[in-house]
């Protein structure tokens, strides 16, 4: 598998990785160490050995927590802590910022586009967030940014250092728990999630390649990244995987996205097929848009030789119950993920390969 990713003649500057261990410093006393699972009957099938850093036992049930904690705490260790809140989500940032905010006593407004679904609307809401209903993704952002310009403070999901700090404190977990992989998948929307999760590796073990995973209905990283400059979508990407319906990774991350092996392109099919293959063997629920990094280990493990140690980052447990029936409308668990027939699966359906 090569990487998809091209060089930059000029790039952003990067932080320095350990920013991710003041981050785990300030956030460790408020979240969960989530648990590290793994299936033996998995690593047999695929001749490798597959760890999973469990994201979906953090608070609000994924890893946009740690990002949102860590800017608002932040900002209140620099005496800057702000009086209110705004933000714009696809779902599961809206959750960990509403948490977040609430832990720290902020009132909180989230705007989320209509495609979101309800229950991570309701979710929002329980938090302690007011929520507002906007047609569009384009128009959540719009509405977002003029409450900052009168005086909320804005926290996006991933174009922020201290988010993405944040998030990757839980690839450092995983790190400083004793995993040595040989490579590191993660999911990618904005890329909040993957520039932490190569920024937290170069810590404790830079050997190991860094790889994305994004929905082919939803390909904007992979395409900014061959095409070497940032590809915007007019409105949000149709996919099962809600996690990864961004418009456009930020100037910031694409500087970390360059850093990585690539990102690999996962169809609406394998996300199924991870989801329920996943939740079948981990017992827990998986998002689609967690089940896409599992899709890009499986195919990475077809490249190469056996006895490989992979971690897995599960974004997140979110699940409304229409993605649910959207996921089982096959049954796909009666084709278990030998080696051999992962590969004639993900020829017959990935149009990159």
């Amino acid at each position: 598998m090569k990487p998809l990713s091209k060089p930059a003649a000029t790039l952003p500057s990067l932080m320095d990785p350990q920013v991710i261990r003041d981050a785990q410093k300030r956030i460790s006393p408020f979240l969960h160490r989530t648990p590290i699972l793994e299936s033996a009957r998995l690593n047999d099938w695929l001749g490798h050995r597959v760890r999973f850093k469990m994201e979906t036992f953090q608070k609000a049930g994924a890893f946009k927590s740690r990002g949102a904690l860590n800017a608002l705490l932040a900002l209140k260790e620099a005496g800057k802590l702000p009086s209110s809140v705004v933000a714009y989500s696809s779902g599961n940032h809206a959750q960990g910022v509403a948490w977040a905010a609430a832990a720290l006593g902020i009132p909180a407004r989230i705007y989320l586009p209509k495609i979101v679904s309800a229950i991570k609307q309701q979710a929002t809401r329980a938090y302690g967030a007011e929520v507002i209903i906007t047609p569009t993704r384009v128009e959540a952002e719009e509405a977002a940014k003029r409450d900052a310009a009168a005086g909320a403070f804005l926290l996006p999901p991933y174009d922020l250092d201290d988010v993405i700090a944040g998030q990757g404190t839980a690839c450092l977990e995983a790190l400083e728990d004793g995993e040595k992989p040989d490579a590191i998948f993660a999911p990618i929307g904005g890329g909040g999630l993957l520039s932490g999760t190569w920024l937290a590796k170069q810590l404790l073990y830079p050997q190991a390649e860094v790889w994305g995973a994004e929905p082919f209905n939803a390909n904007d990283a992979a395409r900014s990244l061959r095409e070497g400059n940032i590809f915007r979508w007019p409105d949000s990407p149709k996919t099962l995987a809600d996690g990864a319906r961004t418009l456009a990774v930020s100037p910031r991350t694409f500087a970390y996205l360059q850093r990585t092996n690539g990102i690999v392109e996962i169809t609406e099919s394998e996300l199924c097929y991870w989801a329920q293959w996943l939740a079948h063997l981990l017992k827990c629920v998986v998002e689609p848009t967690s089940a896409m990094a599992m899709a890009a280990a499986a195919r990475w493990g077809l490249t190469q030789k056996p006895g490989r140690e992979m971690l897995v980052i599960i974004s997140g447990g979110n699940v409304a119950a229409e993605t649910m029936r959207d996921i089982w409308k096959e049954d796909m668990l009666l084709n278990p993920p030998l080696t051999q027939f992962l590969h004639q699966y993900v020829i017959e359906i990935s149009p990159k390969g």
